[in-house]
């Protein structure tokens, strides 16, 4: 890719909160809430492998050992954002995250354990399709409500 001039396009995923949009990318340092953001994906790796949850390997492409991957995963974009919301938004409202490219299979596997267990409803708008997750079942809408998405997105973003 490189002797092409191929590049990747950055992975983020947003959050609105009191009006404001905070954009997170994988492993990112950069959040004044970093503290609490990993505490919080701690936390809640511990209680979803007790509840049966195996992280999906598959999910990452680089050539690297099993704890950095293990790393890799469960810092992703769309997880920082969930913690976010999972301590910042109120309990009876959902957490809205977007995502500028697709959820990962794992991230998706995720999020199921994560609205089972803290059972917050946990919407993720990705490039492709809106994600619901709720009391850890998903429910998915795409290409065939486009005018609704659009709508939506113009909702969750205020």
């Amino acid at each position: 890719m490189r002797d092409k001039r191929v590049r990747k396009e950055p992975r983020y995923s947003w959050i609105k909160y009191k009006g404001k949009v905070l954009v997170f990318s994988p492993d990112d340092q950069s959040s004044p809430f970093l503290g609490q953001l990993y505490v919080e994906l701690e936390k809640l790796n511990c209680k979803m492998i007790g509840e049966g949850y195996i992280l999906d390997m598959s999910s990452v492409l680089h050539d690297v050992e099993e704890s950095e991957k293990i790393k890799m995963l469960n810092h992703h974009s769309e997880k920082l954002a969930i913690a976010f919301g999972l301590i910042f938004v109120p309990p009876g409202l959902p957490i809205r995250v977007i995502k500028n490219l697709r959820v990962c299979g794992d991230c998706h596997y995720a999020t199921k354990f994560i609205s089972k267990i803290t059972r917050r409803e946990i919407l993720v708008r990705d490039a492709v399709r809106f994600h619901l997750f709720k009391d850890g079942t998903w429910f998915m809408w795409g290409f065939l409500v486009i005018e609704f998405s659009k709508n939506f997105h113009r909702i969750l973003l205020g």
